[in-house]
């Protein structure tokens, strides 16, 4: 049986994803298995969806149920076709104010878990699997007042084009998607703790385009997606420009706001 197996698809990136790969995946896949915390939304997804979707609600810091996760591959003989891991959250403010437990939270879910589920997944993936790894333009460079996050993500990105030089000579390809604020539910849990600046909600992508480019992506075999010419700016300039002047330019701007 193949299957595609998506984090954080209950809503945001993680439920784009699934309506994408459906309409994509016509034939080739036998099951979508959707993860995500809250059943009531995973299903919601399921619901607009052709394929049959198995649906696992589950905290994937949890390594009891991701040991169930693994033991439902093993049982049901299955075969990782795709595997997507848009599960993480920000919290944005000085961490130093900020609640512990939300900040090791950001570190948990978006590093120790996509890098726990992407391990025990490898042997159920075969020749032509795909990895997409939700990164974000935040990876580029640090950023005050979202110190765990931006870390967070350089993390992920960095995992993920070492992974995709390891995997390449079997034939499996792993993808960064580096996008800058997309619009959805992302902002509405980062910005209880402190204010984004405006600067960058101009720059806001709709999460459908930056889905459909980074599925592209994926399949010509890129290790890293990067939506829009603005945060492609940002990526270059990134390897340009001082990392302490960017930081310096941030504040600035906040002041001017």
């Amino acid at each position: 049986m193949n299957v595609v197996i998506i984090t954080g698809a209950s809503s945001g990136m993680g439920q784009e994803f699934a309506w994408q790969f459906d309409q994509i995946l016509t034939s080739s896949v036998d099951e979508f298995w959707l993860i995500g915390r809250d059943k009531d939304r995973l299903a919601e997804t399921a619901e607009e969806m052709q394929h049959n979707c198995r649906i696992l609600p589950m905290d994937i810091t949890d390594s009891e149920r991701l040991d169930y996760l693994e033991d439902e591959l093993c049982r049901t003989n299955a075969t990782v076709r795709v595997l997507v891991n848009a599960a993480g959250y920000g919290l944005m403010g000085a961490f130093e104010d900020g609640d512990l437990e939300g900040q090791l939270g950001m570190v948990k879910t978006n590093c120790l878990a996509l890098t726990e589920i992407t391990h025990r997944l490898l042997p159920f993936m075969k020749r032509g699997t795909r990895i997409i790894q939700m990164a974000s333009c935040a990876a580029f460079l640090p950023q005050a007042d979202f110190a765990v996050y931006a870390a967070s993500k350089s993390y992920v990105l960095s995992f993920s084009r070492g992974l995709n030089m390891e995997l390449n000579k079997k034939g499996i390809f792993v993808t960064a998607v580096c996008p800058g604020p997309v619009a959805t539910a992302f902002f509405d849990i980062a910005e209880k703790t402190g204010k984004t600046l405006a600067l960058k909600k101009y720059a806001m992508a709709n999460p459908i385009a930056v889905v459909e480019k980074a599925i592209k992506d994926s399949y010509d075999m890129k290790s890293i997606s990067v939506y829009s010419l603005p945060i492609k700016a940002v990526h270059v300039l990134s390897k340009m420009i001082p990392h302490d002047f960017v930081l310096c330019a941030e504040d600035i701007l906040k002041l001017v706001e």
